[in-house]
């Protein structure tokens, strides 16, 4: 296998860590980022020379495209980038207030997208690399309760979704990565949980809330194998445009999108209806 050179955000914790771990372990490079200073320092202490931490803020847009020219400056030219960086927000649609529905974005959607135009330039230039973001499962289903967080995933789907087929002529490709239930921290103190504030949800969330945190720590999925699936799909000469880590990501979605299908059957006749009787105009 070449040997390749990683950027990865979000490399503290959870994912991001055992995605660093598995491309270091198959004798990658990687560029990771963090938000501290300590946080950088037990990074490249993972493997020194090979993993290379930079303090970032993936909101600072120039802050982003400064360090991913640093890292093809100094580094040298990247092979794969992984936009990890995110958070959950926990909450009712109707209990989240605007502004936290803002920040989930500013950091899933917009930290994601500054992340990866950043490094385009440089991957046209040369006609070959690989982009990915981590979406999750929640970005092609939905659950009670994670309305910003599935929003700002559903999101991400979508602009990747165009961005693979626009940069595909140029030898890029890109990946959306959809995980299932982790056993990392993203659950737990990791999250973000709007206050409760309307009784009339009680009956709803709060056993949702409650399993949820109770979860945490014992989750299906293994940071580790889903680092290795990474690797994987990085040393294909095509990789799949989606990628759905977990079992539970598999049931889920699969039942979420049998739903919207059914949905479509049902309605086509309907949804035939709505056009001019003569025809499109050309």
């Amino acid at each position: 296998m070449r040997k390749q050179k990683w950027l990865i955000t979000g490399v503290g914790t959870g994912l991001g860590r055992a995605f660093a771990q598995a491309a270091l372990a198959a004798g990658h490079t990687v560029v990771g980022t963090v938000r501290s200073q300590e946080d950088l320092r037990t990074f490249e202490e993972l493997e020194p020379g090979n993993a290379r931490g930079r303090v970032l803020d993936v909101t600072d847009d120039a802050a982003v495209s400064a360090v991913v020219d640093e890292v093809e400056q100094n580094v040298g030219p990247l092979d794969v980038v992984v936009a990890n960086a995110g958070y959950g927000l926990e909450g009712t649609f109707e209990e989240t207030p605007l502004a936290e529905v803002r920040r989930q974005f500013e950091v899933n959607v917009f930290g994601a997208v500054a992340t990866l135009r950043a490094a385009l330039p440089h991957l046209r230039e040369r006609r070959r690399g690989h982009l990915m973001a981590v979406t999750s499962m929640g970005g092609l289903m939905a659950v009670p309760g994670m309305s910003a967080y599935c929003g700002s995933k559903f999101a991400l789907e979508g602009i990747l979704e165009a961005l693979s087929k626009e940069v595909a002529q140029f030898g890029i490709h890109v990946t959306a990565i959809e995980p299932g239930s982790f056993r990392t921290d993203w659950a737990g103190r990791s999250m973000s949980r709007a206050t409760r504030t309307i009784d009339d949800y009680d009956e709803l969330f709060t056993p949702i809330r409650e399993a949820r945190q109770k979860a945490s720590g014992n989750q299906l999925g293994n940071p580790a194998k889903a680092g290795e699936a990474l690797v994987h799909i990085a040393s294909l000469d095509r990789p799949p445009s989606h990628l759905l880590l977990g079992s539970d990501a598999l049931r889920l979605v699969t039942a979420a999108r049998s739903a919207v299908d059914e949905d479509i059957r049902t309605w086509e006749t309907l949804s035939r209806t709505t056009d001019f009787a003569e025809g499109a105009q050309l």
